[in-house]
């Protein structure tokens, strides 16, 4: 929903008159009075009450995954009623508690005593409830994205359009809820789940076509001399396949660039498009997302290649080496933000939400934390990552060009710096452990989550179920990612959920995708 001086008005008529409406996060968060995101510009008005910002107190923000309801009166649009709300927030065969829909947001609205009437379900998140869903008359809206919501968020998309088109057709009452509740039935807070993400290296083959590919360490050929690129599947066939068995987002890394074409002729966009055709979970998008000019002599800056991947269908795009260099430039200004950086110009048009950074650090081996006194030293706890002379201490060094040259910044000022420009998650391929099938790299997982108050999703090194869970068990990990394992089928995606529910790790249900 876009507001101006001469919209607003408008849209005031329009649900005031009763017709029907379904906004989906901020066309929740501008049905109300006013919005700290947004200090002196005012909503709508609908609803009382103030959109605030999470506190960050326990948690990260943006919180960023899939979230349970908590439905306060019966509801045609969420497709629960009293009876069968205890079946929504049961556990299912994996240990998942409850249905989980997908949020991504900072800002949230609080109950208050105003606005109780509009309520009809809340979500828990930083130690407090908020609200997830409201509707009075033929006006609904919810604070999650059905539309990334998988089966459960296509299904309340198909029931709105069904009701409003009785609604058109002049019948009463097709989205009516049940009477205004003192809270929800269920009196236990929902939980947010970890995520399991499906990650899809692409790159051109030798014919040109794109094709899903996967190496160690970044080699992605096939072995012996004049090997051909590594095909493991095409990009948007792979996408609905995860998307079948439960991923709970797919990523994209686009690692071969098309840098001199035009923007509307990238092959990525294709892929976009017909993975968001048919993958109703959260897509991720990165590589290429950079100032550059085309082969016919036309400037496009990130911000309108991110903006082109948008419209493709991606939720949230992806900087690697352009984020080294500006956290880089943040420094050598005296951690001053100059607003020129890919991050900071896509966060503030979009929000930090849709900026992930993608960080390829690998281990510089120290023998004491003294021998790098400029560095931030990580101390390592499992054998196998100790050092070729034993050494137990290493500081991360970030990589630039796909892990094949050093930058000599360390990754836990890189992810400080990126938070501070605007960055809304931290995407983590420890070089050293990709392909390695030895576990995700927790101490620097670890001392990542510590550094920063967003999200992190930890890449590199899942090799079983267990591993997905040992991260979520020794971190505070929001998302776990893995790619082979996935497209070869070793793991499948069924067995990491049964994994973490048998961990005692919350998730999302197999059975919910």
């Amino acid at each position: 929903m876009i507001l101006s001086p001469t919209s607003a008005p408008l849209h005031r008529r329009y649900l005031a008159a009763d017709r029907p409406f379904l906004g989906i996060c901020i066309g929740l968060q501008t049905l109300f009075e006013s919005s700290e995101e947004t200090p002196g510009v005012a909503g709508l008005g609908v609803i009382p009450g103030t959109i605030s910002r999470f506190e960050g107190r326990s948690a990260a923000v943006p919180q960023i995954g899939w979230n349970g309801l908590s439905p306060w009166r019966s509801s045609p649009l969420l497709g629960v009623d009293e009876a069968a709300c205890r079946a929504w927030s049961a556990a299912d065969d994996t240990g998942a508690s409850g249905k989980k829909l997908y949020f991504v947001h900072s800002f949230r609205a609080a109950v208050t005593d105003a606005n109780r009437e509009w309520v009809v379900a809340t979500t828990d998140y930083d130690g407090s409830p908020f609200i997830a869903a409201v509707q009075r008359g033929n006006v609904a809206a919810t604070q999650f994205h059905p539309e990334k919501s998988g089966e459960l968020g296509v299904a309340l998309i198909g029931r709105f359009l069904a009701a409003a088109t009785r609604v058109a057709a002049g019948e009463e009452g097709a989205l009516a809820c049940g009477a205004a509740a003192a809270g929800p039935w269920v009196d236990a807070p929902t939980r947010l789940a970890r995520r399991v993400v499906a990650c899809l290296d692409v790159r051109s083959n030798d014919d040109g076509d794109l094709v899903v590919t996967k190496g160690d360490q970044y080699d992605v050929r096939e072995k012996g001399e004049g090997g051909a690129v590594r095909n493991l599947g095409l990009p948007v066939e792979l996408a609905r396949r995860y998307y079948e068995e439960g991923a709970d987002e797919v990523c994209f890394l686009n690692i071969t660039a098309f840098r001199e074409m035009p923007l509307d002729e990238q092959p990525m966009l294709e892929v976009l498009e017909g993975a968001a055709a048919s993958a109703f979970v959260p897509l991720t998008v990165g590589g290429g997302i950079r100032d550059y000019t085309d082969s016919a002599g036309k400037s496009w800056t990130s911000l309108d290649v991110a903006a082109r991947y948008f419209r493709a269908g991606a939720d949230k795009i992806s900087v690697g080496s352009d984020a080294v260099r500006a956290a880089q430039d943040y420094y050598a200004a005296g951690k001053t933000c100059s607003g020129a950086s890919c991050i900071e110009q896509v966060a503030r048009v979009y929000g930090s939400q849709a900026v992930v950074v993608s960080v390829d650090p690998r281990r510089v081996y120290v023998a004491s934390p003294e021998d790098a006194p400029d560095k931030h030293v990580v101390a390592l706890t499992a054998e196998h990552r100790f050092g070729p002379a034993g050494e137990r201490f290493a500081w991360y060094e970030c990589t630039v060009r796909g892990g094949r040259e050093g930058s000599g910044l360390d990754t836990n000022a890189l992810a400080k710096a990126c938070e501070a420009l605007g960055a809304g998650e931290l995407l983590i391929n420890c070089v050293d452990e990709d392909g390695q099938k030895r576990g995700f790299d927790v101490d620097l997982i670890g001392d990542l989550c510590a550094a920063v108050g967003i999200p992190v999703v930890a890449s590199s090194g899942a090799g079983t179920p267990e591993h997905f869970a040992d991260v979520f068990k020794a971190t505070r990990a929001e998302a776990a990612l893995a790619a082979g394992i996935f497209h070869r089928r070793e793991v499948p995606i069924a067995a990491v959920k049964a994994g973490l529910g048998a961990a005692g790790v919350e998730h999302r249900g197999v059975a919910d995708a």
